[in-house]
């Protein structure tokens, strides 16, 4: 927004200083041009005058007299023909000098100040290899886990000293820690001390708790166990993600590639390390796959439109999805009727239909999951839609979820076929 304006405040002033500069120079004309005219003028009429006595006094005929009036009255039309090109060159006349220099004394300051106010100064020109290169280096040099703990130890506020629900907390804590010191394989005693320390806002030591919880589950452990993890370490940082946060982020995403927590927090960490273009693209697709009311879709909605300005993205915020309950209450996504009564609509009616019942699968696929005929689905409703870009991202999202059973990828196989992606 702020460069939108300083575009139109600098549009407005350039063209305001050519169309004043433009006028001054229609307007110029030459000092003295009108007493020159007048006294060239004289000196004609002077000389008409002295032809017509020269004629009474018999010093010239009739015929010389003519010939004689006939050469200054061709004089006098070349001196007004003379006069009137003259007029628009030479020096401008003293107030038109006088605007035109206030003018740049005027417009110079406030350049300045506009530039200064929605500008980098002394910001030189940064090329786009460059600008990766120094988000390389961010992403490579930035804190590790302990020195973002450190530094938030250093920044935390000291807890308030007369709160009941904090001292209940506390004491659960306490009494926690003493009973897992002789329990230590107590995998519900971690989960609870792990909720907890995050309720009193002793992240670490939730972390901590939540790592023993992944350790007690071995292969059991699932994609939202580490994700809590993650979630945990990044509270305990401030915000900031940390290399080792990063690294169970990626675990996550190799378990779960729609695990939201995952998908958000690895966009804030590319948004922290100067590629917003990144964040964007994972967050674009995290808003379309969640529901509405998903704890991140506020700050999803409020960032897209900025972060896509950002990655040079011409980009709509859609509508917000459905919340949850509304999804569950709408039912599956489209069928193969559905799809195929929508091809026969207008190309408005079957946007508009196929957009809803699109948006109502993904968002189910990405909360609870679905068959193999689901995502077949999806992937030709996709295509009806022309929306080959997000059909592909499905498609190898399905081969993901399916590649180790051929059987259940069938389905989307030819889906894929259907919309033209194999080709």
């Amino acid at each position: 927004m702020n460069m939108l304006w300083f575009l139109v405040v600098a549009a407005a002033i350039t063209i305001a200083v050519l169309a004043l500069s433009v006028l001054a120079l229609l307007r110029a004309r030459a000092e003295g041009l009108d007493d020159a005219y007048e006294r060239e003028m004289r000196v004609y009429r002077d000389q008409l005058d002295e032809i017509e006595r020269d004629l009474k006094r018999g010093v010239i005929g009739e015929g010389e007299a003519a010939r004689l009036r006939t050469e200054v009255s061709r004089r006098l039309l070349d001196a007004d023909t003379s006069r009137s090109r003259a007029r628009g060159r030479g020096p401008a006349p003293r107030a038109m000098r006088g605007l035109g220099l206030g003018l740049v004394l005027g417009v110079l300051p406030l350049a300045a100040l506009t530039y200064w106010q929605v500008g980098a100064p002394g910001y030189g020109d940064l090329p786009l290899a460059q600008r990766l290169e120094r988000a390389a280096a961010i992403h490579q040099t930035r804190p590790d886990q302990a020195a973002l703990e450190a530094r938030m130890a250093e920044r935390r506020p000291a807890p308030p000293a007369d709160d009941p629900d904090r001292a209940e907390h506390e004491a659960l804590v306490a009494q926690l820690r003493t009973a897992l010191e002789s329990r230590p394989l107590d995998l519900q005693g971690h989960q609870l001390l792990a909720h907890n320390a995050a309720l009193l806002g002793n992240f670490r030591e939730a972390a901590d708790a939540q790592a023993r919880v992944i350790e007690i589950r071995g292969a059991e452990a699932t994609g939202d166990d580490h994700a809590v993890l993650a979630e945990y370490l990044i509270l305990a940082a401030g915000g900031a993600v940390s290399p080792e946060a990063e690294a169970v982020l990626e675990q996550v995403l190799r378990r779960d590639p729609q695990n939201g927590v995952a998908l958000y927090y690895t966009g804030l960490l590319f948004a922290q390390t100067g590629r917003q273009d990144r964040t964007f693209a994972i967050w674009q697709r995290l808003h379309d796959m969640s529901p509405g009311d998903a704890p991140w879709m506020d700050e999803l909605r409020a960032s897209l439109p900025e972060l896509a300005e950002i990655a040079g993205v011409r980009y709509t915020l859609p509508p917000r999805p459905p919340a949850r309950a509304d999804l569950a209450a709408q039912g599956p996504g489209p069928s193969r009727e559905d799809i195929e009564a929508a091809a026969d609509l207008s190309e408005d009616e079957r946007t508009e239909m196929v957009e809803g019942m699109v948006a109502r699968l993904m968002n189910r696929l990405a909360t609870e999951g679905g068959a193999p005929d689901d995502w077949a689905r999806l992937i030709a409703a996709l295509g009806v839609m022309g929306d080959t870009e997000r059909a592909q991202a499905i498609w190898e999202e399905a081969q993901v979820v399916f590649g180790a059973t051929p059987e259940a990828l069938a389905p989307g196989l030819a889906a894929a076929e259907g919309a033209g992606l194999l080709r």
